[in-house]
Formats: structure tokens, sequence, C-alpha cells
């Protein structure tokens, strides 16, 4: 690919999206934080980024969780970070997730779902996240997949595809293919490293970042820290980048001291 027309850190404008300035809950048995306006939070300023929706950091304690509650026309999946989280469906469904897996749902014309952590030794941390689909009426439909730490180790992998810029291959390691105009990467890069992402179509493009914490608050001092242009993002942080334009790349640099895990989002310029 040429790099001529490369996305530059001069040609970005990066926004930082501040960890405790999120929308923020704890119900004693959910620990949140909410990067887009959900449930009792709202925010004008943060109701969507092109199809994206929800990125919903959740710590559920142990045996607890959501009971059976009923979801349409959205696609939902779940990244999970540690612990154990089952997942039990109108479709049949019954799945304990555990670190590494993810779980997606396109609710479609209606499902029913509940979400629960059986274990009773250790609460579970995930990412809830929802897109809205470009297309309506879908049938439901439920995929789960694994990607294992030595995968995402110093490189990007595609979690998430466009059904457009799918394969249509169904292999173990493949990326789940969704109705909308959203690729998700996801990678745990050593310090001092830098991964480029490819901007995954022609034209504009918004792209979003987020950091994976590691525990309930960002430290005050070390933890995970990238650099998105001239931004730093902790533990966390989300970055809203726009200017990016393809074909072209995006730089992001390890400037912490430990491993840092984070997703990247490569989203359509407009709303579904």
């Amino acid at each position: 690919m040429s790099t001529s027309n490369a996305a530059t850190p001069q040609t970005l404008k990066v926004t930082k999206r501040p960890w405790n300035k999120r929308g923020h809950a704890d119900h004693g048995w959910l620990y949140t934080f909410h990067s887009f306006s959900f449930a009792s939070y709202f925010n004008p300023k943060y109701e969507s980024y092109g199809p994206l929706r929800v990125i919903n950091e959740d710590r559920v304690k142990k045996g607890t969780g959501f009971g059976t509650h009923s979801h349409a026309e959205f696609l939902i999946w779940s990244y999970i970070v540690s612990g154990e989280l089952e997942h039990k469906d109108s479709m049949g469904n019954l799945e304990n997730l555990r670190r590494g897996e993810v779980q997606f749902t396109s609710a479609g014309t209606g499902i029913r779902h509940s979400e629960y952590n059986r274990n009773k030794q250790e609460d579970v941390h995930f990412l809830q996240i929802w897109a809205k689909p470009h297309t309506h009426g879908l049938k439901p439909t439920y995929i789960t997949r694994k990607f294992t730490d030595d995968m995402k180790k110093d490189k990007l992998v595609r979690i998430m595809e466009a059904v457009e810029r799918h394969s249509g291959k169904n292999g173990e390691t493949e990326p789940i293919p969704l109705h909308a105009d959203l690729s998700m990467d996801a990678t745990i890069l050593s310090p001092g490293k830098t991964v480029e992402h490819e901007l995954v179509a022609n034209g504009d493009r918004k792209v979003y970042v987020h950091v994976v914490m590691t525990g309930k608050t960002q430290p005050e001092k070390g933890g995970a820290q990238i650099k998105v242009g001239d931004t730093v993002l902790g533990e966390g942080d989300g970055a809203f980048v726009d200017g990016a334009r393809g074909p072209g790349k995006v730089s992001i640099e390890n400037v912490g001291d430990v491993p840092a895990e984070f997703l990247v989002f490569d989203l359509g310029d407009e709303d579904a």
C-alpha cells in the first residue's frame, strides 16, 4: 500500500475521553463505567460515534449478574478480560465465557438473554460493546470466538469485521462478522513497541481507541500508557480520532512500562 496518503499525527485530531469523566455507577453487585450515554448516565456529547453506541467496562461480583432481559435491533458483544461470565439466551445458547473469548449477539428482531457470574471465587471483568446495525429486521444470531493473549501480543488482531469486508470464512480465529461499518482490533502491546492500524476503507474514517483497565481506578503512577498522535492515554481512557482518511495508517505506541491491552475501532463516518 502506498503510504503517501497515510494519516499522520499532524493530520489527526485526537480528543481524549478520560477514564474518570465517563459515566460511572457502583450498584454493589455491578461496578461500571460508561463511555457513552447509557442507563441513568446521559451526556448529549457522548451519544454515539459512527455506528458505535456503547462501551461499558463492567465488573460483576461473584454470584450475581444481569437477569433475563430483552434486546432488539442492536449488535452486542462482550470482551472478557478476567473471570467467568455465563451467557444464556432465548435462542437456546448457554455458555461460560472466560478471558480472551468474545461473545457476539445480533439481536435483530428480538432476543432475551441473561449474563451471570456463577463463579464463587472471583468477580468478572468485561467490556460490553454495542453498535447500531445498518440493516434492520435481521434474524438473531450468536457467535463466540476466542482470541488468546499470544495472538494479540505486539500486533493488532481483527476481532470484529463488517460483513462487506469479511472473508466469509468461519474459522475459529476469523473475525466475527457484523452488519455495521465497523472493524475492531485488539492488542497487548509491550513497552516501547508500536502498532500501525491500517484504515479499513478509503475516504473519511472515525477511529476510537480504548485502553482496558487492570483495576477499578486508573493507577496514580505507572500502569498501561499508550500514545496516539501527541496524546497519552492511560488505563480506562479512550480517544476519539478524527481526520483519518483511507488509504492510511494510525500509529499507536506503548509509552508506559507495562504491557497495554487496548481496542481500536475503525468506523464509518456516518451514524447507522
